[in-house]
Order: C-alpha cells, then sequence, then structure tokens
C-alpha cells in the first residue's frame, strides 16, 4: 500500500486544482488532463461563468 503523499499528481487543465494519480489511470496516466468528468466536459467552467 502506498501512501498518497507519494503518489505523481499534476495540475488539471480546466479548474486548475492538482489532482493525484488514480489506478483507473494507470495505462493512460501521460494523457489525463482532467481532475474530473465535469471539468474534461466544460460543466466547470460554464458553472464558473466563463
Amino acid at each position: 500500500m502506498r501512501n498518497k503523499a507519494d503518489l505523481p499528481t499534476k495540475d488539471c487543465a480546466a479548474c486548475g486544482r492538482p489532482f493525484s494519480w488514480r489506478k483507473k489511470w494507470a495505462r493512460d496516466w501521460e494523457n489525463v488532463r482532467y481532475c474530473s468528468d465535469a471539468c474534461r466536459s466544460g460543466a466547470y467552467a460554464r458553472a464558473k461563468g466563463g
């Protein structure tokens, strides 16, 4: 078991918040750009007013 602090992180392309590696992204971590489906679909920007 790894400590969450030891996992790699990235900043979300939509909201700018940092997010950590998840097992479901293991094969495609290099291409992951968004922290959630809401950010990926643009719902975060619409709700924010942008």
